[in-house]
């Protein structure tokens, strides 16, 4: 006897023996035994999720000789012929390959005829969604009257391209993606049952793989099996999948973040040698960035679908949040601009050389200070309270130099004072989060060590990011001495540097605008040719 692959062998057979999909054999299980059936049927979804599949259990729930319920016998002669494909009174029609308005009327015609052998007529319309315009027109009389003894059960993966007068005369079900986690049992239940050898690991790389489908799964472990000679492992599925180099990305994501050019380059290579698709490894270095900037803000979101979440929830506190942002930045535009590179390859290693070039400097004295607070809560991130003031961060020492044993410098006479902190902030020279942190405070209060300063509440959310000690840093750069810094979020009698900058901004705006509306051209264009001039339109130069 030829062999049978996995994926017919293992074909549920009945309800029982579906895997996921709960809520759709629920609704038609209490159908079928309550005799509440529909006349028409739409399974959507993804392939290989089990649409036909449940098309044909239902088919022989209608038709099994022991009677109509959830249950059939699998035993009779029709279980049996619809099983093996040949009953008659099941047609099974590919829409993709008779699209035209004549194939479907020539279907049609033997509707109003009852039944050879079984209880329903029941037609089972495969891509439904491939119909044309006039196939659709045709069966739609059809399926608003259909004979009592005629069953339509439709499947597509495109719903969106059924015209909305066939989906209001079905009753439709959506089946999802199967969890990585259902799809790796069934491995483990047919490997068994098959007798073969296989590592826990192999499955759940496979499982990953299959991507919620569970007929690409078992094609995958059927090739994964005569990859192996009979045996499934883990090495073996790996360099048979291509995902080798995938697994070297979180390493390479750590070592941009470190600036080390040099293991980063060394990372690329080690992974051409399992010649991969450059762009799809994009693509999961999007993924990786996505996830990991999950994992920072909601550490209970982590799925072991991802694999190894320890190893990631490690990286995701080992990368403050703002250059996670910047590396998903830079991968996304990293995939528009890859069709133009030389090749993937280059282009690849382009984004990686961006990712270095950018990446923020690190403070000297506390390096990823902003993933420490994260690791000490457990990896949740701690921020203070609006209605207190956030613990003064420790004073931060000055650079080494000349006189650094001698203990800080005096501040000489006419130096920069930050209680006018508008025009202090402007000398900073801060760029990024740093900038946006310090023109949304306003000065608080300031003896010579602690600078107190009230952020405004909409900029809450940068409390306790690298920011902050990035502002210190240059506070105490600024003026020669260690510097304690205290943010309080809180409503300020004054205005910030931002909003100050907002509403000079607008000023000017509107000074424009008034200088152009008494230009005498424009005056005289709007007298003569009826111009009307577009407020939005106008722009100062600078």
């Amino acid at each position: 006897m030829s062999y049978q692959v996995l994926a017919r062998k293992w074909r549920p057979r009945n309800f029982a023996e579906m895997v996921g999909q709960e809520h759709v054999v629920r609704a038609l299980s209490n159908a079928l035994d309550n005799d509440r059936l529909h006349h028409a049927y739409l399974f959507t979804g993804t392939r290989g999720v089990g649409k036909t599949t449940l098309a044909r259990i239902l088919s022989k729930s209608l038709n099994c000789e022991t009677g109509v319920s959830a249950s059939p016998c699998g035993e009779c002669s029709a279980c049996r012929e619809i099983d093996e494909g040949r009953f008659v009174d099941l047609l099974e029609v590919d829409a993709a390959s008779k699209t035209g308005v004549d194939d479907t009327r020539e279907l049609l015609e033997n509707v109003p005829y009852a039944p050879v052998r079984g209880r329903y007529k029941v037609y089972l319309i495969d891509e439904v969604h491939m119909f044309s315009g006039h196939s659709f027109n045709a069966l739609l009389k059809t399926l608003e009257e259909p004979p009592p003894h005629v069953k339509f059960l439709l499947a597509t993966t495109d719903p969106q391209k059924v015209p909305v007068t066939v989906l209001s005369r079905c009753l439709q079900f959506n089946l999802k993606r199967l969890p990585v986690e259902q799809i790796e049992q069934q491995f483990q239940r047919i490997l068994q049952a098959e007798r073969l050898e296989h590592e826990p690991a192999a499955l759940t790389v496979l499982a990953r793989a299959a991507d919620g489908s569970m007929r690409d799964g078992l094609s995958l472990l059927d090739q994964a099996i005569a990859f192996g000679a009979g045996q499934v492992k883990a090495d073996e599925v790996r360099a048979m999948l291509g995902v080798v180099a995938t697994e070297r990305l979180p390493e390479m994501i750590a070592a941009a973040q470190r600036g080390d050019a040099a293991v980063v380059m060394q990372e690329i290579v080690a992974m051409a040698e399992h010649a991969p698709d450059f762009g799809s490894l994009l693509r999961e270095l999007v993924t990786l960035l996505h996830r990991l900037a999950l994992i920072q803000q909601v550490p209970e979101a982590a799925q072991t679908g991802w694999g190894d979440v320890e190893r990631l929830h490690r990286l995701a506190q080992q990368i403050p949040p703002e250059e996670v942002q910047l590396f998903y930045q830079i991968a996304l535009l990293g995939q528009r601009d890859l069709p133009l590179a030389p090749d993937e390859r280059s282009g690849f290693e382009m984004v990686l050389l961006r990712m270095l070039a950018f990446r923020p400097d690190a403070p000297e004295d506390t390096p990823q200070a902003a993933g420490s607070e994260r690791a000490e809560a457990g990896g949740v991130a701690v921020r203070p309270s609006a209605a207190q003031p956030r613990e003064a961060l420790p004073p931060r020492s000055p650079k080494a130099g000349p006189t650094a044993d001698q203990g800080p410098a005096p501040v000489p006479v006419g130096a920069d004072d930050p209680a006018d902190w508008h025009g202090f902030v402007g000398r900073l020279g801060l760029k990024g989060m740093a900038a946006q942190l310090a023109d949304n405070c306003v000065f608080g209060a300031w003896d010579g060590s602690l600078l107190s300063l009230r952020l405004d509440p909409a900029c809450s959310g940068l409390l306790g990011s690298l920011a902050e000690r990035r502002l210190q840093d240059a506070v105490s750069d600024k003026l020669g001495r260690p510097v304690r810094l205290e943010l309080t979020v809180g409503a300020a009698a004054t205005e910030t540097p931002a909003q100050r900058g907002a509403r000079e901004k607008q000023a000017r705006q509107v000074a424009i605008e008034d200088d152009v509306a008494r230009d005498p051209l424009v005056l005289a264009m709007q007298e003569n040719f009826g111009a009307e001039i577009v407020p939005d339109s106008i722009r100062g130069t600078e």
